[in-house]
Formats: C-alpha cells, sequence, structure tokens
C-alpha cells in the first residue's frame, strides 16, 4: 500500500487548489499514511485520500459529505469536495473542504500519556457517540479500511477467542475509526468521518478503550463513560474484536496494550461463553 509520507504529492495538491479554487498553505501540510491535510487561504481545512478502489465496497468513498446529514454531533461542517479516479493505479483520490478544528488533535491514535482531559470533554463525547447511535443509513463502517460483517466480526474473535457465539443483534451508526487522532480537545470534536457506517454497537467505545489502555487510567475512564455499551452483548463482542486485533497473529510483543488487552478480554470472554 502506498504511503502518502514516502511519495510526492505536489500535484495532487495542485489539483485539489484547482479544483476547489483555493490555495493552500503548505506550512499546515499535514502528511499520514493514506491522506494529506491542510489549512486553506480562506480560513479552512483540506483533507485528501487515497484509497483503492476494492477499499471502497459497498458504502462508497464519500464518507465525509455524506456525514453532513447526521445531526446532534459535535463535528466542522462539510462545504465542499472533488473526487477523480487515478491515471494509472485502480485509486480514487477525493479531497474535502471543512470548517477548521476548533481545538487541536488530542494526540497520536493511541496515547501513551494521559492527555488530561477537561472535565466537560466526556459529556461532550457521550452527547455526540448517543447522537449518532441513534440514526440510520444505508452506509457500513470500514474499521481499518474492512467492511464490517457478522462473517468479519466471528472470524476475528475466533482467531484468538475460539467458541464465542460471536452473533451480533444490535446494528447502529458509527464512526469506526474513534482513536485519539480524530477527536480534539479541550473542546471535542470528531472528525475524519471516511470509514462511518452501521456498525454492531459498541464499536466506537471499545476502539477508543483500545487506542487508550497505554494508560490504564486513562481506558478504565472510557468504560465508564461508555458504560452502557460495554455492558450490552455486542458490546462485550466489540471487546473481543478490537483485543483480537491487538492480541492475533501480527501482535507486536512491546505493544504497551498487550497486558490491558489481555486481562479484560479474557474477562469477557469468560461472560460470553455458554453455561
Amino acid at each position: 500500500m502506498t504511503d502518502l509520507r514516502r511519495v510526492p504529492v505536489d500535484e495532487v495538491l495542485e489539483r485539489v487548489e484547482t479544483a476547489l479554487g483555493t490555495r493552500l498553505d503548505k506550512a499546515t501540510v499535514v502528511r499520514k499514511r493514506r491522506s494529506v491535510g491542510a489549512g486553506t487561504e480562506r480560513g479552512t481545512w483540506v483533507r485528501i485520500e487515497r484509497r483503492g478502489l476494492d477499499r471502497i465496497g459497498v458504502q462508497g468513498g464519500d464518507g465525509t459529505p455524506s456525514a453532513e446529514a447526521l445531526h446532534g454531533i459535535a463535528k466542522p461542517a462539510w462545504l465542499a469536495g472533488v473526487a477523480w479516479r487515478d491515471d494509472a493505479e485502480p485509486v480514487m483520490w477525493r479531497a474535502d473542504e471543512t470548517e477548521l478544528l476548533p481545538s487541536t488533535p488530542v494526540g497520536s491514535a493511541v496515547v501513551a500519556e494521559d492527555p488530561a482531559l477537561p472535565s466537560n470533554w466526556w459529556p461532550a463525547l457521550n452527547t455526540s457517540l448517543d447522537a449518532l447511535a441513534k440514526q440510520r443509513t444505508n452506509r457500513i463502517a470500514t474499521p481499518d479500511m474492512e467492511t464490517i460483517t457478522q462473517e468479519l466480526v466471528s472470524r476475528t474473535i475466533s482467531q484468538v477467542f475460539p467458541g464465542i457465539d460471536a452473533v451480533v443483534s444490535e446494528w447502529c451508526p458509527a464512526h469506526a475509526d474513534l482513536n485519539w487522532a480524530n477527536v480534539t480537545a479541550p473542546e471535542f470534536c470528531v472528525f475524519d468521518w471516511e470509514d462511518w457506517g452501521m456498525a454492531p454497537r459498541g464499536l466506537d467505545a471499545a476502539t477508543l478503550w483500545a487506542a487508550s489502555l497505554a494508560v490504564p487510567a486513562l481506558a478504565d475512564r472510557v468504560r465508564v463513560e461508555r458504560s452502557g455499551d460495554f455492558a450490552s452483548r455486542d458490546g462485550k463482542l466489540m471487546t473481543l474484536f478490537v483485543a483480537a486485533k491487538i492480541l492475533g497473529p501480527y501482535a507486536h510483543p512491546e505493544d504497551p496494550r498487550l497486558e490491558g488487552a489481555r486481562v479484560l478480554a479474557e474477562q469477557v470472554a469468560k461472560e460470553l461463553q455458554p453455561d
């Protein structure tokens, strides 16, 4: 997979500037593995994503503009977008212009230190996640760029926790990439909506918990704040689903999340075992 941190992107940036009718501030460019972002001369933000056609799946590649229909969620408003197919590869490029974030991202996807969030941050998170779960969409979430299905859930869990009945009963909209790089503080906001869609209840809560495991107190706080999700059977399945990705065949022996994921996952697995 092409890593946009390691390849030239000047032509892509120029094409986006022409299409959106603005100039990108090169001093603000942020390059990630599959996306590039930058501020504009008119005080907005543009995120450019490269996604293989085989990764678009049933939901299409319009996550950010389609999320504009969601209400009651703290997120930057979508303003404009442009998409095109790459001339040389089976790849779609998409650029979306949004409002600027109200605060800075909390940190990297997985944090190693307590971000010292203000007390009003957690109620704002809960308000947005509760509002999201009440809405409906035809989109299917793509955590880790893979369309989430019952088969995927069962297969992922069984690789590490065999014998678990992993049939999901409740599906609801999820951001599907809820980590600390995609939320802001001190004012809460959640962004990067390209993977959102229907998913088992508790996916977002479990994903944020997994991203917090290197800071045990933070991981515990996520579980307390989203206790309703974690207490549900589907929330327990999502705990195993994300834990299996940490503990499974590609586990890194120095991953600081290993022990925390193992301890809780083993407890949850016992709770889900038939009597």
